[in-house]
């Protein structure tokens, strides 16, 4: 048996006084105690001290391995690859992981070739350009876990092989995988920026804000959820420079923009036209405040903390202008979001003649209009000023994808 996932040393040995444990604990998930004497053949509990001095009697069953896990030496906590660890199991490593992130303030942990990353839900000054810089050329393991080391890997690969390379970002919902995508785009966009003065890469980063506005929605676990999973091609010359990208989307939750539950809000570009209604050229579009829309509305509070919706439009629009979308486009897009959300106050009464009486509702056309509209602004991505396909060019894939419950939750929905 590998010693480096073994539960408890009593399947090899004795077990001795002061050997420390991890046992199972319905509070804490996992709780740290050690021997107050040897464990002898036959003994059917192990005698535990826990670290609040408590003594506790902790039953086992060696036949059926029911045993504590070993925990690793003092020296080894906070290694910043799991695999260093004597010990990899769960306990071993959130426990590490829970060292490096609070003792250390490190949300990045290597597990081999995989990159653990821990969402601070803040802010951190360990994405600049002298960051990117600093791990341009460098291999993996010489510098600190960052997934900058994972998108240098990718290029150096891609450029040393000359073979497309794909990185995948999974995680739970607000685990963080929209921005760890989008700070990989970011390196792949600062070391590989186009040779020529079409600030391809700047187009690149471009899609980002929009893809949020019209994809994402604050949930009760994540203030910028992705409501859809993306897959992004992004291309390179020869000279492994950028020259363009592509998306790919799937499982847009259409269901979102006629129902929120408590607490949660529909897509970020509602509020954030609402929020620009004062503004001269939307004043025909009639809008007023989110709270005034059903739609935008059924959550309860229409704003999030430390968002300035008004502020992250300009962004939106901003961005919309570097693809290349015309202002007459984009007012025209906004109508159709404004037509949405006037489109769900409109009220359907039954109508009775004589003995009969009918009524026809059909809440079908709100999540199609907002689908197609998400699906033109993909082909026009695609298809447009940022997409080439050429060949002799090598491709870096980055797929972002939810976890279980949050497909589960998609597919019912769809």
């Amino acid at each position: 048996m590998d010693p480096r996932g073994s539960r408890s040393p009593v399947l090899h040995c004795s077990a001795h006084q002061y050997t420390r444990v991890w046992i199972p604990d319905p509070d804490e998930v996992w709780r740290s105690a050690e021997l107050t004497k040897d464990y002898k053949e036959g003994d059917k509990s192990l005698q535990l001290r826990l670290e609040d001095e408590t003594i506790r009697e902790y039953p086992i069953d060696v036949q059926s391995n029911q045993l504590p896990f070993l925990r690793n030496p003092d020296i080894l906590v906070g290694e910043n690859d799991l695999t260093a660890l004597s010990y990899l199991h769960e306990p071993a490593v959130l426990h590490n992981l829970k060292v490096r992130f609070l003792e250390s303030n490190h949300i990045y942990t290597y597990c081999g070739i995989v990159l653990v990353a821990i969402n601070p839900y803040e802010q951190l000054p360990i994405y600049g350009q002298d960051v990117i810089y600093a791990y341009s050329g460098q291999n993996m393991g010489d510098m600190d876990p960052h997934i900058f080391a994972v998108a240098e890997e990718a290029y150096k690969q891609m450029a040393r092989d000359e073979k497309n390379q794909s990185i995948i970002v999974s995680g739970e919902s607000g685990a963080g995988k929209t921005v760890s995508a989008k700070y990989a785009m970011r390196y792949f966009a600062t070391v590989g920026g186009s040779a020529s003065d079409t600030n391809i890469e700047e187009k690149v980063l471009a899609s980002s804000p929009i893809m949020e506005a019209i994809g994402n929605a604050k949930t009760t676990r994540n203030d910028n959820s992705s409501r859809f999973g993306k897959y992004i091609q992004i291309g390179f010359d020869k000279r492994y420079h950028i020259i363009g990208a592509s998306m790919r989307t799937y499982l847009l939750e259409k269901s979102r923009v006629v129902f929120q539950a408590d607490d949660e809000r529909n897509y970020h570009i509602f509020y954030q036209l609402c929020a620009a209604a004062s503004l001269p050229e939307f004043k025909e579009l009639a809008l007023t405040c989110a709270e005034d829309f059903f739609y935008a509305s059924q959550g309860g509070d229409t704003s999030i903390e430390g968002v300035d919706d008004a502020e992250d439009f300009e962004k939106t629009r901003q961005a919309f202008t570097l693809l290349g979308v015309r202002e007459s486009h984009q007012i025209s897009i906004f109508k159709i979001i404004a037509s949405i959300l006037h489109l769900g106050n409109v009220e359907i009464q039954a109508e009775r003649d004589g003995d009969s009486s009918s009524i026809s509702v059909s809440c079908t056309p709100a999540p199609e209009i907002k689908h197609t509209q998400f699906t033109w602004f993909l082909q026009f991505y695609t298809t447009g000023n940022v997409s080439f396909h050429l060949e002799d060019t090598h491709r870096l894939f980055i797929l972002t994808r939810n976890g279980f419950s949050s497909v589960a939750d998609n597919f019912v929905q769809e």
